[in-house]
């Protein structure tokens, strides 16, 4: 671990603790647009770590993510260090919209370039002041605007360090993800980074359940990496459970969406898990699941256009265990007192 770590031309030094903005670019009306980083430094040597969330402006669980790690107070006996940068998209997040002024996804535009788009040059910013410095990463994202995601973690499991950090997270599903074009796993990959993305919940809205299990999450990665003090186990660990294939079912037919079926639901092949109507319910269309599996994915507003993408289902080998995983992984965060989360 080098003496001194420089972001943004300030030094951080081991033991040191220090909030910095990065600048990015003046709005039209002269608005300073800077991306707020919280760096923690430990004494001893360790990895480095960025966690970052809001990539998709709209995507706000993995802010409250990221807000209640910074409180916690092993923090101070931090190994190595940490780069918590809860909101990327500044402007996205700041006019709740996923996009940047631009229009461009921020998520298929890594590594960015100085002298490139707005969107570019915000991904060259986070790529050179962060992501360069640093030995692992974790990505906290929602699902898309009028869609809800099971939580999940998804990573290129081909690569040894990104699949033990996947086993770490404990995600009640780990879903086998190629790479993007321009996404910040392919630019970290390309570096040698390993990166976990962690999928859950819906844009725009705060889930508790969604909020625990991130949190959760990324605390049980550093301990698994050595950054945080290692706790025994009063319960045996939670099985964890890869998908190596996922599909999207589309609607049939555009109408008014019946669900069937819910989140971390098993489907089998050929079962209805929707039907789709008109206003005056005179005509109705079956939505078949494809093969059997379990809903990772769903939309959330139930007026469909023919094709819209309705369920995503990831195929396992064993469902009915995965099925019984994901029901007590559930009733556990539902009932947790928070005892898992103490310092």
């Amino acid at each position: 671990m080098p003496t001194s770590l420089v972001i943004a031309n300030q030094k951080i030094k081991p033991g040191e603790r220090k909030v910095i903005n990065l600048d990015v670019a003046k709005l039209y009306d002269f608005t300073e647009m800077t991306i707020p980083v919280e760096v923690v430094r430990g004494k001893k040597e360790g990895p480095i770590l960025f966690v970052s969330a809001a990539v998709h402006g709209d995507e706000i669980n993995g802010v409250e993510i990221i807000r209640r790690l910074l409180c916690r107070k092993s923090l101070n006996s931090i190994k190595g260090t940490l780069i918590a940068v809860p909101i990327v998209n500044v402007f996205g997040f700041n006019n709740k919209s996923r996009y940047l002024p631009d229009r461009r996804d921020l998520n298929r535009n890594f590594p960015g370039s100085e002298t490139g788009s707005l969107t570019a040059q915000l991904a060259h910013v986070f790529m050179t002041e962060i992501v360069d410095k640093c030995t692992h990463g974790i990505d906290l994202h929602c699902a898309a605007i009028n869609r809800a995601n099971l939580p999940q973690i998804r990573a290129c499991l081909d690569d040894e360090e990104t699949q033990r950090m996947a086993s770490a997270f404990k995600s009640p599903v780990i879903l086998h993800s190629e790479l993007r074009d321009g996404s910040l796993r392919e630019a970290t990959r390309a570096r040698n980074i390993p990166t976990l993305l962690f999928e859950a919940g819906e844009a725009l809205r705060f889930n508790e359940k969604v909020i625990k299990s991130g949190l959760e999450g990324v605390i049980s990665v550093m301990r698994d990496i050595g950054m945080l003090r290692a706790v025994k186990k009063k319960t045996p660990p939670r099985e964890v459970f890869v998908a190596r294939s996922s599909h999207w079912i589309r609607a049939p037919h555009s109408g008014i969406l019946a669900v069937k079926k819910s989140l971390g639901d098993r489907v089998r092949k050929g079962q209805v898990i929707g039907v789709v109507s008109d206003p005056f319910g005179k005509e109705s269309f079956e939505i078949l699941a494809k093969r059997t599996g379990i809903i990772i994915g769903i939309a959330t507003l139930p007026l469909l256009n023919s094709g819209d993408a309705v369920f995503h289902v990831a195929t396992f080998e064993d469902v009915h265990a995965v099925e019984e995983h994901v029901d007590l992984y559930e009733e556990t965060l539902a009932t947790d007192d928070g005892a898992r989360f103490m310092d």
